[in-house]
């Protein structure tokens, strides 16, 4: 496998936008499809990459693979303090946005996205890292507590009415 993990580029801020959205889509993740308001998140990647060009601690990396870096996946990493930090504390960092394209998955390239922000969190001096995912989707479970993350229920949260989010957390050694 050859796959480079980086900052996004300008000129890829629509296609990561188009990839977070189909894979949010084919994963039953859009509660209402399409017209999903989070869908719109989803596809800003440029306010994202753009706030991180201006130091707000928020970062969006990707997953490339071949000679012509063709995009298989992305995360958004961000810091406590960061509009994109959900459930970060102080000291900790916080992933979201993970999403593999469907021929990247069973390839490393998930796991090397979150390697990417464990290491950026070491970077940046964090002592733990957050994120917070769907309760069905197990082959991310699996992939969180293979890499050191456990459960930390007493930060579930409901970011809209019939929607939980299970939390899982690490110290970053």
């Amino acid at each position: 496998m050859d796959i480079t993990i980086r900052p996004v580029r300008q000129a890829e801020f629509g296609a990561v936008g188009e990839l977070l959205v189909a894979v949010y889509l084919a994963d039953g993740l859009l509660v209402s499809g399409e017209s999903d308001t989070y869908a719109a998140t989803l596809r800003r990647v440029a306010e994202r990459a753009e706030r991180a060009e201006r130091a707000e601690r928020a970062e969006v990396l990707v997953a490339v693979e071949g000679p012509e870096e063709r995009v298989v996946g992305t995360v958004t990493f961000s810091a406590y303090g960061s509009p994109y930090a959900e459930l970060a504390r102080p000291g900790e960092g916080e992933f979201r946005m993970l999403a593999v394209r469907p021929e990247g998955r069973g390839r490393g390239v998930g796991e090397a996205l979150v390697a990417a922000c464990l290491e950026r969190a070491r970077a940046l001096g964090l002592s733990g890292m957050v994120l917070s995912t769907p309760r069905h989707v197990l082959p991310a479970h699996r992939l969180y507590r293979r890499l050191g993350f456990a459960r930390a229920e007493e930060r579930d949260w409901d970011p809209i009415p019939g929607v939980t989010l299970w939390a899982f957390a690490r110290e970053v050694a």
